[in-house]
């Protein structure tokens, strides 16, 4: 990244169009305001800024310009995907990516077992192996 160019926040993100989150679990926190553009929704997700909570995604309506902040995500138990036109679905690559870059240390996904099925080790465990 080159002097004076900013970071766009939504590289941190996984768009899908015309896709709302419906939340089952009512536990799960979602917060609204009128925003212009979804790289602000980005930047506030991001720095989970005037949130009670980590935001693992957003959905924008680009009707009424507003940003909806998540408390969960697509792989979230209690969740359920809605087809919705005006809305853009932007789901934080940390949280829905199944793979681990480098050492793993920031990997906030869902897999739990080695590639040959293996059930991995809790981070709170130092059996078998010390971290």
């Amino acid at each position: 990244e080159g002097k004076g160019k900013k970071r766009n926040p939504l590289h941190d993100f996984k768009k899908t169009g015309e896709l709302m989150l419906i939340k089952v679990n009512k536990t799960l926190e979602v917060k609204t305001k009128l925003l212009n553009t979804t790289e602000q929704c980005a930047k506030r997700c991001n720095r989970n800024k005037g949130l009670s909570f980590t935001c693992k995604a957003f959905a924008y309506d680009r009707v009424t310009k507003r940003c909806h902040w998540l408390s969960f995500n697509s792989l979230t138990n209690g969740v359920r995907k809605k087809q919705d036109h005006a809305f853009d679905l932007y789901e934080k690559k940390d949280y829905v990516r199944n793979c681990i870059i480098g050492k793993g240390a920031d990997y906030k996904g869902t897999i739990s077992v080695t590639k040959s099925g293996i059930q991995c080790q809790a981070w709170n465990s130092m059996i078998p192996h010390e971290h």
